[in-house]
């Protein structure tokens, strides 16, 4: 089957520490190819050691943070000299490629969605290096944005990975994975590679929910401030409450307070962060201020994961970049 959403580009999440008093800071790049007709540009010179795949063309080389819009002004910090392309739609970049099982699901049932992660050398890549918390980090989301899972798979010593998915409506699905070899030609290097399957049956698409600044979840109220135009750091504001007082025993997740991960309406272009920002306890909230910066308009389906009293609390919106 033809991933046929691998030709777009996508965006990036980063967090990047900032001055003393911040709580955090979250980048959206935008990463990719020449950027399409009618979206925002972003200068900097493309990188080289990039190739097309049989799932459509990887991105070429890196964006530079100076070059982009909105960053004028900005202080230097560590991190912030370039962002990896290629990331997020195509089954394979620099020779590592997302090898599935199968491309087709069963709908209604759990299902174990085995792959491999093959490197240059065609074999099954086994050394991975732990990022929040993880060696591979895993997201399946449906064409109409519904469905969304975020999972930790395992590993056989023969580099085979297994996803153990929830039960999935029939549709169209993309599925990704993101991982750091810790061997190799690009020890080190974040790739996030992605494959589509289908789930059998009649299936019906969902509107995507409207625009809305405030969404509830498990009792916890979330509430998203902030007025995001394509190309420009934005500030982003969320807060927590819960039966009208401000939430402040919020519990690290993946070595932050709250992991925030996005789909682009239309292609599916992926966006995540990366937490490296410290936390201190049991003690986060009740609010955490983010610098959003989206390369591109259009809406956004944003999942907001967080945990309190050992429970994992998924709050999902839409948000529009202007």
């Amino acid at each position: 089957m033809t991933d046929h959403w691998a030709g777009h580009r996508v965006l990036r999440l980063c967090s990047l520490p900032l001055a003393a008093g911040a709580t955090a800071l979250l980048v959206l790049a935008a990463c990719g190819s020449s950027p399409q007709t009618g979206h925002p540009a972003h200068t900097g010179a493309p990188g080289a050691g990039h190739h097309a795949t049989a799932d459509g063309p990887a991105s070429p080389g890196t964006v530079g943070m100076a070059g982009m819009p909105g960053m004028t002004g900005m202080p230097a910090m560590p991190g912030m000299a370039g962002m990896p392309a290629g990331e997020g739609l195509a089954s394979e970049q620099d020779g590592y490629r997302l090898d599935p099982a199968t491309t087709t699901l069963a709908a209604g049932r759990a299902e174990n969605y085995r792959f491999t992660v093959t490197g240059p050398d065609g074999r099954p890549v086994t050394a991975f290096a732990e990022v929040q918390t993880e060696r591979l980090h895993f997201y399946a989301i449906r064409s109409d944005l519904t469905g969304y899972q975020h999972l930790h798979p395992t590993m056989a010593a023969d580099g085979t990975w297994t996803a153990a998915l929830a039960a999935l409506e029939p549709g169209d699905w993309r599925l990704y994975a993101s991982f750091t070899p810790d061997a190799g030609p690009r020890k080190g290097t974040e790739f996030v590679l992605s494959r589509t399957v289908t789930v059998p049956g009649p299936a019906s698409s969902v509107p995507l929910p409207a625009v809305a600044g405030t969404t509830e979840v498990d009792g916890y109220t979330v509430d998203v401030q902030g007025d995001l135009t394509a190309g420009t750091a934005d500030p982003l504001t969320v807060t927590f409450a819960k039966d009208g007082q401000p939430v402040q025993d919020l519990q690290p997740y993946l070595d932050s307070y709250a992991h925030l991960s996005a789909f682009h309406e239309g292609d599916l272009a992926l966006a995540h962060l990366h937490p490296i920002t410290p936390v201190a306890g049991d003690h986060g909230g009740p609010a955490l201020t983010f610098y959003a910066l989206l390369g591109r308009p259009g809406n956004w389906r944003v999942h907001l994961q967080f945990r309190t009293a050992g429970q994992l609390h998924t709050a999902a919106l839409t948000l529009h970049v202007a």
